[in-house]
């Protein structure tokens, strides 16, 4: 659609990569709003959420790799090339990353996972959103092609070049599908918040609301064959987001029987919700 933002000779300022910045800043500014009516310190919320970001974008590469391994044994020097640089990766393998890098520096400074989690998950949507319309700019991550009225086509052979987009025919606009999804589960996720009960919901919705969303649009997102496992009855993304549904589902009922659950509104105590979580924060996880 708009793959270029600036252009000066040979250097090229892509869209997609002013709204994956927005996206990041918009994402951890919500973290540390959120971070704040939880107790946390928010020095190390900001130094997590900057390694967490990090690590996902390593992730996302890996997981692009693994996927297509055969073509990189046979093209090693595109490992470092501008598309490939350019590119977003696969988000799962962010999540993960990002997840495993959370683990890891949260216990270094002492920051309880599953609230911390909470504080971050409507803020990775929010920012996955704008990651999904940066996709629509460079025209990554395209659908099939489709007669339907709403279907995209794009012509500008910057993003042929750079992420093989088809050109001149009519796809589903799985990019905006998807941002549209995230928009409406970060909606709901912050919602939520307000009426949080135990630690590890807002993670849990998450987890389960994103991957059942991804899920549905795979099936109009265009696909190599490497994408698909299991005699190509479902892609890599569906297959990892089935695992992280069936995760999502043990989280909210582990997390709610547990003793993360905070105390509901107390009449006779006066204690609210979030006096609640205020005082949560000298406990565990």
């Amino acid at each position: 659609m708009f793959p270029q933002l600036f252009s000066y000779g040979s250097f090229v300022l892509p869209t997609y990569g002013l709204l994956v910045a927005s996206g990041f800043a918009v994402g951890l500014v919500m973290a540390l709003r959120l971070a704040r009516q939880e107790g946390l310190d928010r020095a190390a919320i900001y130094n997590l959420g900057v390694y967490v970001a990090l690590a996902a974008l390593l992730g996302a590469k890996l997981l692009l790799i693994f996927q297509d391994l055969d073509y990189y044994r046979q093209n090693p020097g595109t490992i470092f090339s501008f598309s490939t640089i350019q590119s977003g990766g696969i988000f799962y393998g962010g999540l993960l990353g990002g997840i495993g890098m959370a683990l890891w520096y949260g216990r270094r400074v002492q920051l309880p996972f599953l609230r911390t989690a909470d504080a971050f998950a409507p803020g990775i949507a929010l920012g996955h959103f704008f990651g999904r319309l940066g996709c629509f700019s460079a025209g990554c991550c395209w659908g099939e092609p489709t007669s339907l009225p709403w279907g995209v086509t794009f012509s500008n052979p910057y993003s042929h070049q750079t992420v093989g987009v088809p050109l001149d025919i009519a796809l589903h606009p799985t990019q905006l599908y998807e941002a549209a999804a995230e928009l409406a589960i970060f909606a709901f996720l912050y919602r939520l918040y307000r009426q949080k009960r135990f630690h590890g919901q807002i993670l849990g919705w998450y987890l389960l609301l994103y991957p059942a969303a991804r899920f549905i649009i795979e099936f109009v997102r265009s696909h190599s064959e490497a994408a698909y496992f299991g005699g190509q009855l479902f892609s890599l993304a569906q297959w990892a987001g089935l695992l992280l549904v069936g995760f999502a589902v043990w989280l909210l009922w582990f997390s709610s029987s547990s003793r993360q659950r905070l105390e509901p509104v107390s009449a006779s105590h006066g204690h609210t919700v979030s006096q609640s979580r205020r005082a949560a924060k000298f406990s565990g996880d």
